[in-house]
């Protein structure tokens, strides 16, 4: 998927959702809670945080793999597939449990 496209998706999911919106210009991203949940690299791909429980039910259903971003891979976060990418409702969806996962969290940032 190119990146126009990508990123078009990406805002749509967002917009879908509630609490949370699109941050980064060149490099978007979410965040809440002083914690990132999602990010599209400079391989246009769409990552997103999750619980470890949830990561593994996507790897079986849909090979949803590590995420990698400046060569570094990413903890908690999936790499979307082309097929989760299809799938507007989902993809909004795994934002919505990505916010949801690091609002749990302590808040996070520079102290």
């Amino acid at each position: 998927m190119d990146r126009k496209t990508l990123i078009t998706l990406f805002e749509q999911a967002i917009d879908a959702s509630e609490g949370f919106e699109r941050k980064g210009k060149a490099n978007p991203y979410t965040s809440a809670n002083g914690h990132m949940f999602s990010q599209i690299n400079k391989d246009d791909q769409l990552g997103i945080r999750l619980p470890k429980d949830r990561q593994k039910d996507l790897l079986t259903q849909f090979g949803a793999g590590p995420f990698k971003s400046y060569g570094a891979t990413m903890r908690d976060y999936v790499c979307l597939t082309d097929e989760m990418l299809a799938d507007a409702p989902l993809v909004a969806s795994l934002l919505a449990e990505g916010f949801a996962f690091v609002s749990a969290m302590p808040p996070g940032g520079k102290k």
